[in-house]
């Protein structure tokens, strides 16, 4: 498949974010990830959603790393400095649960950590529940796994309509909506970064319209088989939303009585914090991680 790849240049001197890439080839794409901490630790692995990139976890990686943890924090293909296939329809959500799951593999990670937010869980938590011999627990934050057998609420509809249609998809802007805090240029900018013009945008416009909203959608049939896993899934699970998310709010009490693991668990409400709780509570949310790993140790 056609790709591009964002120049190097775009990525220098972001503010807060000074970690070396890494990469692996998956499908004949580049993928990057950051990889900080000691390579025998354990991983805590934190994927991503729409439509920002590892940047976004760029003030928790040096918490978990300090804590002792291997950070390995990947770019989605069509996101950060991971490459970007032109033709929307090169996205499905199953490639996106495989092109990560090769990551895994090339890495050849094991009991793993899942830290996932907005579409990182739906990626993650089919990951977690198709190799859960690699997952040790999971953290999700702000984020679910639809089937499309229940109707998406208005906030979503809100955002897949608004994707489609806005001639220009202002990335940064869209970081900046969801948080509750202010973002100052340089950040903003940096959530601009990966997409030197519209035509690096592909998997951007894509990924609003690869959400399951209806029961005969690609994803369903996977994505029930995850529930079905999750559903006796005994390994420590951890909800820690924010409290000002109008698009997952509701999601974590689902999550807890539905997967066995939730039970007993500390879970989390951060207060302050958006859709994107990682820039607006990054430490609050890499301390939750952190300690959930020492107490589930």
């Amino acid at each position: 498949m056609e790709a591009l790849r964002t120049p190097d240049d775009r990525f220098a001197a972001l503010p807060g974010y000074a970690f070396g890439p890494h990469y692996v080839d998956a499908d004949g794409l580049r993928i990057h990830y950051v990889d900080e901490g000691p390579r025998p630790a354990y991983p805590v692995l934190m994927l991503h959603g729409e439509p920002s990139w590892s940047y976004l976890y760029r003030k928790m990686i040096p918490i978990i790393t300090a804590a002792g943890y291997r950070a390995v924090a990947p770019d989605l293909v069509g996101f950060g400095r991971s490459d970007k296939p032109t033709r929307r329809t090169d996205y499905t959500y199953q490639r996106h649960v495989d092109w990560m799951c090769g990551l895994i593999e090339r890495l050849d990670l094991h009991h793993i950590t899942l830290v996932c937010q907005d579409w990182g869980g739906l990626i993650g938590l089919r990951l977690a529940a198709e190799h859960p011999e690699r997952f040790a627990r999971v953290v999700a934050a702000n984020t679910f796994l639809p089937t499309g057998d229940t109707p998406p609420g208005p906030a979503f509809l809100a955002w897949q309509k608004f994707s489609q249609e806005t001639p220009e998809f202002p990335v940064g802007s869209i970081v900046r909506g969801g948080c509750v805090t202010t973002l100052d240029a340089g950040v903003i900018a940096a959530y601009d970064a990966p997409f030197p013009d519209e035509t690096y945008k592909a998997g951007a416009r894509q990924f609003p319209m690869l959400v399951p909203t209806t029961p005969d959608d690609p994803a369903a049939i996977p994505s029930r088989k995850a529930w079905e896993v999750l559903s006796h899934w005994t390994k420590p699970f951890l909800t820690a939303f924010s409290d000002g998310d109008p698009i997952t709010a509701g999601a974590d009490k689902i999550l807890q009585q539905a997967i066995p693991g939730a039970s007993g668990q500390p879970h989390t409400t951060i207060t302050g914090g958006g859709h994107f709780l990682q820039e607006d509570q990054g430490e609050a949310l890499a301390g939750c991680v952190v300690d959930f790993c020492a107490r589930t140790a």
